[in-house]
């Protein structure tokens, strides 16, 4: 395959984390999803530094890859899902969400990681659209930055329900802040099914410049479940050419999070369900497809990782 497929820790949660690498290392896995989560390399326990070296080791030993994911539900606070989000209405609240992307770009960085993948969060109630946005605007600023130091893409993600939930939203984002060179984007295909207007391949055409990480799943249109491959309404080789001929570099990873009481089974028949779907590996485009949103760098500019 020239696609290189990872598959996400938040599928895996029932098992060690050493487990679920080797795991994915003896099923033929390029790399893996990492969500920083209280199982899988905690964000907020000691000694991360120490801990990250460790796995940096590990991951070099069985070959694998990482994208740094940050979509853990209860990382910060044990009792509201993915909260506080940089939309909070409260501004230690959000500078504490800020702070652990903060975190994940170090992370990544000492994990030769592709990206760290984030998203915005739903817009609390009696909060205007225009506040969200300047909300949000602000509290990537400081990631931005720590992205840029770092040199390692952020890559953030449309999802449902979210402020930025479309790709045009992505725009949006990309238009408020200056079209940042560390800006990227996570395009879930899933999502892409669920409720954008193009099919997901030409999804990943008109995406193709500002791909920094994806993810990859079945779905039905107009409901955001994320479904084991087969199971949804996805025609996925048209999607996996689209992905190879894009010039992507990074890692196309499976996202099962509902689903981890079968995880090394579905990891199992993902990549056999993947690899049955793709194209055969193919000489590379000399340029990925310029989206008519406007120019950008194409995918994986050099100096940076993708």
């Amino acid at each position: 395959m020239s696609l290189r497929l990872g598959y996400g820790t938040n599928g895996l949660t029932d098992l060690r984390l050493d487990d679920a690498l080797a795991v994915l290392a003896d099923l033929g896995y390029d790399g893996v999803g990492l969500t920083l989560d209280h199982m899988h390399l905690d964000p907020l326990a000691p000694d991360l530094a120490l801990r990250t070296r460790r796995l940096a080791g590990r991951l070099a030993d069985l070959g694998l890859e990482v994208t740094v994911e940050t979509g853990a539900r209860y990382v910060l606070d044990p009792r509201r899902k993915h909260g506080p989000s940089l939309l909070d209405p409260d501004p230690d609240a959000r500078a504490a969400r800020t702070g652990l992307l903060v975190r994940a770009v170090q992370v990544a960085a000492d994990l030769g990681a592709h990206a760290v993948h984030c998203f915005s969060g739903i817009t609390p109630e009696a909060t205007s659209p225009s506040s969200a946005w300047s909300r949000l605007e602000a509290a990537l600023t400081p990631v931005l930055d720590a992205a840029a130091t770092a040199r390692v893409p952020l890559a953030v993600e449309p999802e449902p329900g979210h402020l930025l939930a479309t790709l045009d939203d992505f725009h949006h984002l990309r238009s408020l802040l200056g079209d940042p060179e560390p800006l990227g984007l996570t395009l879930d295909i899933g999502h892409c099914q669920c409720l954008e207007p193009a099919s997901p391949a030409d999804c990943v055409r008109q995406a193709a410049p500002w791909l920094r990480h994806v993810q990859i799943e079945d779905m039905r249109r107009g409901v955001h479940e994320h479904l084991p491959f087969g199971e949804g309404e996805i025609d996925f080789p048209p999607v996996l050419d689209a992905l190879a001929s894009s010039g992507y570099q990074g890692l196309t990873v499976v996202e099962l999070p509902r689903h981890s009481h079968a995880g090394p089974e579905l990891a199992r028949t993902s990549i056999e369900f993947l690899r049955s779907q793709a194209p055969a590996p193919g000489p590379a485009p000399a340029q990925a497809p310029v989206s008519t949103n406007g120019a950008a760098p194409t995918n994986g500019a050099s100096a940076w990782r993708s």
